[in-house]
């Protein structure tokens, strides 16, 4: 009986029959089932080869068994490169996790500038509203729509000294050589018309209500219509 394995031996069962036909303390025989081991270990390979194949793979194994040190040389070489490929596996899973990572932070950042570039079409566009529409400095009251307080016009009364730094105090020259002094400065209608029944009060009985625009004095007529929408908003 020959230890050749039949086309579909299971790898246990060869072995088994060479321990049963070989000598087990001879070197050769130890190195044969080493070689044997490390090319049909885990599978059934062996049992999918042709017969050409067979031939072929068994010749080698028997020349591993006649020449040790290459057998040994190869198994030696076998376990550096396991080893270098089980590093290399860890580098390549270390290298993953850090890509993983800064994907992450690639995405914090994309998400970010999206919210900038956001937040910067928001500002240009709010920009262009204010060019088209510019807002009026509350205490600029050269600009705009406000409202004084009239308290009377008088002749040769001249009390433009008071007028410098002080908004809330002014007059203007008639055709008839008088002055008319105004005092307060409002934004609000209502709020000017509460200081004129506050001043009528103190006995000034003719002062009324004044509206300027953009510094030029207007009819009360043109704006009350609005003033008159706004307090119907509000």
């Amino acid at each position: 009986m020959t230890c050749e394995p039949r086309e579909y031996m299971d790898v246990q069962t060869f072995l088994l029959l060479l321990t049963n036909y070989s000598n087990p303390n001879s070197m050769k025989t130890r190195l044969l089932f080493v070689c044997l081991a490390l090319i049909f270990s885990g599978t059934q390979v062996f049992a999918q080869l042709s017969k050409k194949e067979k031939k072929e793979w068994k010749k080698k194994a028997k020349e591993y068994a006649k020449d040790p040190a290459n057998l040994k040389n190869l198994v030696e070489t076998k376990q550096v490169i396991d080893t270098d490929n089980t590093a290399l596996k860890g580098q390549v899973s270390s290298l993953n996790g850090q890509v993983s990572d800064k994907n992450t932070k690639i995405a914090d950042l994309e998400d970010q500038l999206s919210k900038m570039r956001s937040d910067l079409t928001a500002t240009k566009a709010e920009l262009a509203q204010l060019k088209e529409s510019p807002s009026i400095n509350p205490m600029d009251f050269s600009k705009g729509l406000v409202f004084k307080v009239q308290i009377g016009a008088f002749k040769n009364k001249n009390l433009k000294k008071y007028f410098d730094n002080n908004p809330n105090f002014g007059g203007e020259a008639t055709d008839k050589g008088e002055q008319k002094y105004t005092i307060g400065v409002f934004r609000d209608y209502w709020e000017a018309d509460k200081f004129k029944k506050y001043i009528r009060e103190m006995g000034v009985k003719d002062a009324w209500i004044v509206p300027f625009k953009d510094g030029q004095r207007v009819e009360i007529k043109d704006v009350l219509e609005g003033v008159i929408a706004d307090k119907a908003a509000k």
